[in-house]
């Protein structure tokens, strides 16, 4: 073979490997990891619970819901978002991440994550960068626009200089939103997502249905029932659904919307 035949010969094998590792590593990215139950936290081991507020970062809305899980015996922590809660959610991620190794350096043997709206989204991105399926047992969100919310596109396009970085990082598309389908967290370890037909500030309202994870919307339990976003934390059977699904009985779809109504009223 001659010399040049045999560069050429050489050159189109380089080639071969190279678009056999491109396609491999493409291939490997896109594959959602496999549930593995042996490196999740003990589901019998109760932690505390760290309830992660919506935009905007207001902890009065969580406060009710935070009683209502201590007067259970659990310990129940509404985190301070930084800023005002209305900037970029990777700083919110760094506070429910610093909260949840403050808990097990302290000796927990897992934490439970309850997130309200954006706070959702917040539980997402830290289960899909810090590991948090090998630190959390379970995850709950109340109306969190997983796959986003058109009213925070809207106004990101009509008047953007009122619409934070948090606001549009919740416009359907965002990189952060597209970082969380990737990731697929609700495969990743237990997860409720509850939300309300009825809820006018993440719309669709169904944006808050995640793939691989028990979803619910309240009027699947309680029908007829008109919860708006606002009230989700505060809904005596929204607080039920979260008591049970915080429980170490298996995650579930709820039960009998009386019996759930009672559990959270107390």
């Amino acid at each position: 073979m001659s010399p040049r035949r045999r560069l050429l010969v050489a050159v189109v094998g380089v080639l071969v490997v190279v678009a056999a590792v491109v396609v491999g590593l493409r291939a490997f990215g896109a594959r959602a990891p496999a549930l593995d139950p042996t490196a999740l936290p003990s589901q019998d081991q109760l932690g505390p619970v760290l309830l992660v507020p919506g935009y905007g970062g207001s902890r009065d809305s969580l406060r009710s819901l935070a009683g209502r899980i201590e007067a259970t015996g659990r310990d129940a922590q509404v985190l301070t978002l930084a800023g005002d809660g209305t900037g970029d959610l990777s700083a919110q991620v760094e506070v429910l991440n610093h909260a949840v190794d403050t808990a097990l350096a302290a000796g927990a043997p897992s934490v439970d994550v309850v997130g309200y709206s954006a706070g959702g989204v917040v539980a997402g991105l830290w289960v899909a960068r810090d590991d948090g399926a090998a630190k959390a047992r379970r995850v709950v969100t109340l109306g969190a626009p997983l796959a986003g919310t058109t009213l925070a596109a809207a106004a990101s396009a009509t008047a953007p200089d009122a619409c934070p970085v948090a606001c549009r990082q919740l416009a359907p598309g965002s990189a952060e939103l597209a970082e969380l389908a990737r990731a697929r967290v609700g495969t990743a370890l237990p997860w409720l997502s509850i939300w309300t037909t009825d809820d006018q500030t993440v719309t669709p309202p169904d944006s808050a249905r995640l793939a691989g994870a028990v979803n619910v919307p309240v009027q699947a339990v309680c029908p007829g029932t008109r919860v708006s976003h606002s009230a989700l934390p505060t809904d005596a059977a929204v607080t039920g659904l979260v008591l049970e699904a915080i429980s170490r009985g298996a995650l579930g779809a709820g039960g009998d919307c009386t019996t759930l109504r009672a559990a959270g009223a107390g």
